[in-house]
């Protein structure tokens, strides 16, 4: 039972840690969805891995560079997040295509926050 309990415990801090970056971002772009994926999101996350962070904002820059410029005071408080900044465009192309990226925020990723409704799930 500790290993179950340690794990308990790791997933709870990356969310949030996640949940923290979230709020930070939304004081600098709105309403943002943004959606754990990754082994977090799928269970077979070890004490290395990093957590991947799908965020996705109208207000991004259009250049995918200068969007990491937009995050970084919420990236210096959630350093082992791995942030993917999407336009809400550029994620209804990726859900389009059904990458997987796409396909695990959809079916298995954490919802931190769905500002912007883009992952509504039927039941």
């Amino acid at each position: 039972m500790e290993v179950a309990e340690e794990r308990r415990r790791m997933k709870a801090a990356a969310l949030e840690s996640a949940r923290r970056f979230v709020e930070l971002a939304e004081e600098v772009l709105g309403p943002v969805t943004a959606v754990v994926v990754g082994s977090y999101a799928r269970g077979d996350f070890n004490a290395w891995s990093d957590v991947d962070l799908l965020v996705v904002s109208p207000n991004f820059d259009r250049n995918p560079l200068r969007r990491f410029d937009q995050l970084s005071e919420a990236v210096k408080a959630g350093p082992a997040l791995e942030v993917i900044p999407l336009t809400p465009e550029e994620f209804g192309r990726q859900v389009r295509l059904g990458t997987p990226l796409a396909e695990e925020a959809l079916t298995v990723g954490v919802v931190i926050r769905d500002g912007l409704g883009l992952l509504k799930r039927s039941s």
